[in-house]
């Protein structure tokens, strides 16, 4: 396996290290979108939410959470993106789950828009059930 976070994980790669415990660690990211863009990166490796441990992903968003709270107090951004991307259609670059942390600021200039259309009431239904049918 070559993964660059399992690498990381296992100090074959150098990384700025934020914060770390036995199931999760959080590292700068070194293609920052904004300063102080960091990953979340759970020890065990899982490609995607699909694959991954439900203790892992719990492990994951506790961290994150904290990181979270130090980047706002310690960078004070107007606001902060959590991502996470499963597959190439969903822009998922490393195949290992990951939750991206990325700081904004009213004028960083980084765009995040969604055109918002209403969903077809008809199509919505139809989603729900195909969904819920499969839960």
């Amino acid at each position: 396996m070559r993964c660059v976070f399992c690498a990381i994980r296992d100090g074959r790669l150098p990384a700025i290290t934020l914060a770390e415990d036995e199931r999760a660690f959080a590292v700068l990211d070194i293609n920052p979108i904004n300063d102080g863009h960091t990953l979340v990166i759970p020890r065990t490796h899982a490609e995607t939410i699909f694959d991954i441990a439900e203790e892992d992903v719990v492990a994951a968003i506790r961290l994150a959470r904290r990181v979270a709270a130090g980047i706002r107090n310690g960078l004070r951004p107007d606001g902060l993106n959590m991502l996470q991307n499963n597959g190439a259609a969903a822009f998922q670059s490393v195949p290992h789950f990951h939750l991206h942390l990325i700081p904004r600021w009213d004028d960083d200039g980084k765009g995040f828009t969604w055109d918002l259309v209403p969903g077809n009431p008809n199509r919505m239904l139809e989603m729900a059930d195909r969904i819920r049918a499969a839960l």
